[in-house]
């Protein structure tokens, strides 16, 4: 599971990286938060690579309304199976820019400890996204996205036993390529050694981030 994350690169690391079209900048973000716009790179219909914000808590697009708790993860190993993402996971798949991310240990409320787990060189990667169209009754549209799960490395199993799933740039044009249906073999825990990870302390002046069970992300 992971509910919260940073995005602090610039535009140009984030193009130079992932190779969208789009030329724009944006500001820094320490602490990325459910519920809010992200930045996805996702496969555009004239086969070029776009950088769109979507919302950070995955609405089906069969769904009546937008349910108060965002489904901001979706597990690797049900993925293909359940009703809210099969379709997302083999027809739109997307790229979610990051630069580090933010995982608790413990199990006793107030005194959980958080850890940021980031490159060694802390240099920008992309997490495995899922994303989808969803339109209301009034007319209103909305598009979305959810984080990829899986098992965690040895590190991060030290403190938690979910990690986002990593897609690494060798294998973007197989991910993002809607008309790809298995991609299966794609969901696995990073190599032991691809993340480093220390304490770290949230600061007071960010949205209050919590940590979330798995089981109330992974819903539907």
């Amino acid at each position: 599971m992971c509910g919260l994350y940073s995005f602090r690169k610039s535009a140009d690391e984030a193009r130079d990286l992932t190779h969208f079209i789009e030329q724009l900048s944006f500001p820094p973000r320490e602490y990325v938060t459910p519920g809010s716009p992200i930045g996805i790179v996702r496969m555009g219909f004239d086969h070029q690579r776009h950088l769109n914000l979507v919302r950070w808590g995955f609405v089906p697009s069969w769904a009546k309304e937008i349910q108060p708790r965002p489904l901001i993860n979706a597990r690797s190993e049900t993925v293909y199976d359940k009703p809210s993402f099969k379709n997302a996971i083999r027809r739109r798949r997307c790229l979610i820019l990051t630069d580090g991310f933010y995982e608790w240990e413990g199990d006793v409320p107030g005194k959980k400890r958080p850890y940021y787990i980031h490159r060694p060189d802390n240099s920008l990667f992309t997490f495995a996204g899922i994303w989808e169209h969803w339109m209301s009754a009034d007319g209103s549209e909305l598009e979305s996205a959810a984080m990829l799960t899986t098992d965690p490395n040895n590190l991060i199993a030290t403190i938690h036993d979910r990690s986002p799933v990593v897609i690494h740039p060798k294998d973007y044009d197989r991910w993002l390529d809607g008309a790809e249906e298995d991609v299966r073999d794609l969901l696995m825990p990073p190599p032991d050694d691809y993340f480093a990870m220390e304490p770290t302390v949230i600061q007071r002046t960010a949205p209050p981030p919590k940590p979330h069970k798995t089981d109330q992300l992974d819903l539907l």
